[in-house]
């Protein structure tokens, strides 16, 4: 509650990503009309009966908006999830253990950040085939190596604290210093970590399932963008088939990074108070 009184954008941030959770969640009962049901004419504009529109299959723009909504979430937030954990762990591992610990993980880290995605993702629905599952996997592989070398960092500093080398001269586990002392001081960062992954699983997924990578019988607001592209909504000008998910996507993303971004200033004192040094060069001669 601090956090989202002193800063207006987590405020904004938090307040949508909670309205589309839950139309994500009262899809059935918000939405007018079924996705999967052909109520006009092809590429009809918006008006009062359709407020968005209707897509080259005569479906309600807004309806398959609505609908949408659950599995885009879905797979942002369950890649973001797995990510976050995996990344965490080796992060973890490696900045508490260091020596040859520390060199296998952040190696192991480094091949992974090469990985291209878009190989990486037409191997996986060639040889597995196309799910929301699948992408999910291939989201996660591309987006944990991120958190494990800012957790790894962070965990290096913490793990030469003074309190933390006092515990471990008193005879205390590794386990119970990492999860009594060294998790509770990381919680804010791989929450932070965890609102920023969310943001690109989604674009991610957005992206891979333009290009053919998602499950084409799934409605996602990927798949509505892939739909308007390949049956020539942008030629002929309905903008409304494309643009109201494009429009989601980016909202989600700017929101979680708003929210992202005021974890990571509460979190950082000097980032703070950097205004205040700003305001003192302006004042102070050099």
């Amino acid at each position: 509650m601090r956090l989202l009184r002193a800063n207006p954008r987590a405020t904004v941030g938090v307040a949508v990503l909670v309205l589309l959770t839950l139309a994500a969640l009262l899809a059935g009962w918000l939405a007018p009309y079924d996705p999967g049901r052909q109520v006009g004419a092809v590429f009809a504009p918006p008006g009062p009966a359709h407020p968005l529109g209707l897509d080259d299959g005569g479906h309600d723009v807004l309806s398959l908006l609505l609908y949408g909504t659950r599995p885009t979430l879905f797979i942002g937030a369950a890649a973001a999830l797995v990510a976050v954990l995996v990344g965490g762990c080796v992060g973890v591992t490696a900045g508490y253990f260091g020596g040859w610990v520390d060199t296998l993980l952040m190696r192991i880290t480094d091949y992974a950040i090469v990985i291209p995605a878009l190989p990486l993702g037409i191997v996986i629905a060639a040889v597995w085939g196309s799910s929301i599952g699948h992408l999910v996997v291939v989201i996660a592989l591309l987006l944990w190596t991120s958190t494990a070398r800012v957790v790894r960092a962070e965990t290096s500093s913490l793990r030469n604290r003074p309190y933390v080398q006092r515990i471990r001269g008193l005879g205390a586990s590794h386990l119970r210093v990492i999860g009594r002392h060294l998790l509770p001081q990381l919680a804010p960062l791989l929450s932070a970590m965890a609102a920023l992954t969310i943001a690109l699983a989604i674009f991610t997924e957005t992206a891979l399932t333009f290009l053919g990578l998602g499950d084409p019988e799934t409605v996602t607001w990927g798949t509505m963008i892939r739909f308007a592209f390949q049956r020539t909504a942008m030629t002929q000008g309905a903008w409304w088939a494309f643009a109201p998910p494009g429009v989601a996507v980016s909202l989600v993303v700017m929101c979680c990074y708003w929210v992202s971004q005021s974890i990571e200033d509460t979190l950082n004192p000097r980032l703070r108070v950097a205004h205040l040094a700003r305001e003192y060069f302006k004042v102070v001669p050099r």
